[in-house]
């Protein structure tokens, strides 16, 4: 669908000016420049411009064509855009790239000129890039539709960036330091084309191996979630995140709510869609330039990040350095490679500094030692890779270093780390030709192999299904508003497992019901003004049959003390649950992604703790098993100092059941179970407490 906007023969700029440092200026230098592109520059002022005859109208361009455009830049104000799109509409025009800022950016009047932009594109089935874009680049075409003076060098990196001064310093960056693209998007305000139709094109470009990513926000959560889950089993996606907080966000209304914020919904999306993310610009091309070279570590027996990956091996000539190294690689969660004998037997032969993993040849050490420590090490079968750490000692000669390495590489990949300036410019400019990048700092050559230990891991995990049960969802929203506690009607539904329990809304009520369930039994307010019960006194444990009265009636007291009567419902007499380990599930719908679970430690100090992990409705089996691995607490639920293991399997169940209910019922906004009672392996688990905060406050459960 888009070839024709990265690949045009013919291209007109709207707003081409002979004034130089203007936008329309450059971009037709930029153009020209090429000497492959038929050009039409429109601009009613002029007849001919830098040479080329100049058109009043994108209309009489075109007819003076004998294929048509494939291509319209437009770099006029924004109040003539509208126009322009129309002209190119009415002469099957496709493909428009909008320079012009002064749209949404710019307050009420810009959204509704750029409402205007999108109804039309959306008439004539129009790809447009931007508005309020740098422009777009393709390095294998010689295209440079932007108003930057530079194009970058040809390579296999593709570069989207919702920022247009971002992307310029990028472009400007890589120019210099010799890193090449195949194509840069700005994708501006993203009226019409999103990073969406942008990844589904890169999916299928033979010139790109690696697409990265600069995001402020996604257009559409869940599609963005399901094209990058397709593309990252083929290629890395690396993404740099911004705007990371909620500032000015209303105060939640459940645990889950006042913990859960916008970037742990996109930690999530990002984790289960196969996205490489990246903490910092440095990290995001570091990442992406290692990747494109290196998609695997290894298949040893080292246990990595990865059930295959192979174990990284460091090899220095300075102590120092290869502990950093180490250290960062334990940081990382990777695994030092346990040499096999045979590599022992042969590197102890050699008299080194040191023969274990990190190796230290010494600082007297030479080229040829490196490089025969090197073919050593790269025979071991438990070694993934390899972080070569050099300093420029006196007996190092570094071009013959690159020399034993490039030989090495081709065997099993190695990340130099050649520590110097001058000393080393002339080997890291070798290594560069030969797409390898070099890291003087041994932590960032760490950072490096981990992004691709963690993509190595992501496209070997199985890209299960959500789990689907079986729920008559019609028959009970019809059912569910006639119930006395909806909250836990909805959730034994769903086959969660909750305590017996009942709803009082008199003394008498509450001792019958009491009589029911057997006692003791617990005693909580129902009303949606009281979120946390506890803290109020509106929870009474181990009630006897003689207490239950009093309770009931200490309860509502306490209660109005809160809120007025009419807002308390009565008083839920359920079941005491004892023993038992508490874990918390949550959900806080995300205005992009949908419903954001949450797992951890429950109980009363979940807030305080925040030992949780998040996930993405709906749910597969392994992304609820992550979420459970993912907490400090999973090790209580395992059993310590003798405990019985928990039963993790039906939590396991109580995630995929309670995933797939907040997908099917959109009205709940937030939710809390908890605390919910994991008790011992093949007993079960059940929901002791449920607050569900639906889109009518009047109407939560």
């Amino acid at each position: 669908m888009l070839d024709k906007l990265f690949n045009p023969e013919s291209i007109a700029v709207v707003g081409a000016t002979p004034k130089e440092g203007k936008v329309g200026n450059t971009i037709l230098r930029n153009l020209i420049a090429a000497r492959k592109f038929r050009l039409y520059p429109v601009n009613p002022g002029y007849d001919k411009l830098l040479g080329l005859k100049c058109y009043p109208s994108v209309s009489e361009a075109e007819s003076d064509t004998d294929t048509g455009i494939d291509l319209v830049v437009i770099a006029i104000p924004a109040g003539a855009v509208p126009e322009v799109l129309e002209e190119c509409g009415n002469r099957g025009i496709k493909n428009i790239v909008v320079i012009s800022a002064g749209f949404k950016e710019a307050g009420r009047e810009g959204a509704v000129l750029e409402s205007q932009l999108v109804s039309i594109g959306r008439r004539y089935h129009l790809n447009i890039v931007g508005p309020n874009c740098l422009g777009i680049i393709n390095t294998h075409a010689d295209l440079n539709a932007t108003f930057g003076k530079t194009i970058p060098d040809r390579g296999s990196i593709a570069f989207l960036s919702q920022s247009g001064a971002f992307a310029l310093a990028v472009i400007d960056w890589a120019k210099a330091a010799k890193v090449g693209f195949s194509k840069v998007v700005s994708l501006g305000n993203k009226a019409v084309l999103d990073e969406c139709h942008f990844l589904e094109y890169l999916s299928n470009d033979r010139e790109t191996g690696v697409i990265a990513m600069y995001l402020e926000d996604v257009s559409e959560g869940s599609r963005f979630m399901r094209v990058v889950r397709t593309i990252s089993r083929r290629k890395p996606v690396v993404v740099m995140k911004s705007g990371k907080t909620e500032a000015g966000a209303k105060a939640a209304s459940s645990h889950t709510g006042s913990i859960a914020g916008s970037a742990d919904a996109y930690r999530a999306a990002f984790a289960q869609s196969g996205i490489v993310e990246a903490p910092s610009i440095q990290d995001l091309f570091d990442f992406s330039l290692t990747l494109s070279r290196i998609r695997s570590i290894g298949t040893g027996t080292g246990t990595g990040t990865g059930a295959s990956t192979g174990g990284i091996a460091i090899v220095t000539n300075s102590g120092g350095p290869g502990v950093m190294a180490a250290d960062a690689i334990e940081e990382s969660g990777l695994k030092l490679a346990d040499f096999e004998r045979e590599t022992l037997e042969k590197l102890l032969s050699l008299r080194l500094a040191n023969s274990y993993n990190p190796v230290d040849i010494r600082g007297d050490a030479t080229s040829e030692l490196f490089g025969t420590v090197l073919d050593i090490v790269a025979a071991d079968g438990h070694v993934g890779a390899i972080i070569a750490i050099l300093s420029p000692t006196a007996p190092i000669e570094f071009d013959r270093a690159v020399d034993y390495l490039l030989k090495t590489d081709a065997k099993k990949p190695v990340i130099p780390v050649f520590m110097g300036g001058e000393t080393v410019g002339a080997a890291v400019e070798e290594l560069k030709r030969h797409g390898i990048t070099n890291y003087f700092d041994p932590v960032r050559a760490v950072k490096a192999v981990s992004a691709v230990s963690a993509y190595q891991e992501m496209q070997q995990r199985a890209l299960e299904p959500p789990h689907h049960f079986n729920i008559d969802t019609a028959r009970l929203r019809a059912e569910l508003p006639h119930t006395p506690v909806p909250g836990f009607e909805l959730l034994k539904a769903y086959g969660i497992p909750v305590p017996a329990y009942g709803k009082a809304t008199t003394a008498d009520e509450s001792l019958q019901l009491a009589d029911r369930i057997g006692y003791p039994v617990a005693m909580k307010i129902l009303s949606p003004d009281i979120i946390h019960k506890t803290d109020v006194g509106c929870v009474k444990l181990d009630v006897g049959r003689e207490e239950v009265k009093r309770c009931f009636f200490e309860i509502m007291r306490r209660g109005e003390k809160y809120t007025s009567a009419s807002r308390i419902e009565g008083v839920l007499v359920q079941e005491m649950v004892r023993g038992g380990k508490e874990v918390i599930i949550g959900m806080k719908r995300d205005r992009h992604f949908g419903p954001l679970l949450m797992f951890g430690l429950g109980g009363i100090y979940v807030e305080v703790f925040k030992d949780v992990s998040f996930r993405i409705a709906p749910l597969s089996r392994s992304d609820a098993i992550e979420m459970i691995r993912n907490v400090r607490a999973y090790r209580l639920l395992r059993g310590v100092r003798g405990e019985p293991m928990s039963d993790i399997d039906s939590l396991v169940e109580l995630l995929l059941r309670f995933s797939q209910l907040c997908v099917e019922f959109p009205e709940i906004l937030e939710a809390d179970l908890n605390p919910i009672k994991v008790f011992e392996a093949g007993r079960g688990c059940a929901v002791v407490d449920v607050k569900l905060i639906t889109r009518h406050p009047s109407h939560d459960l």
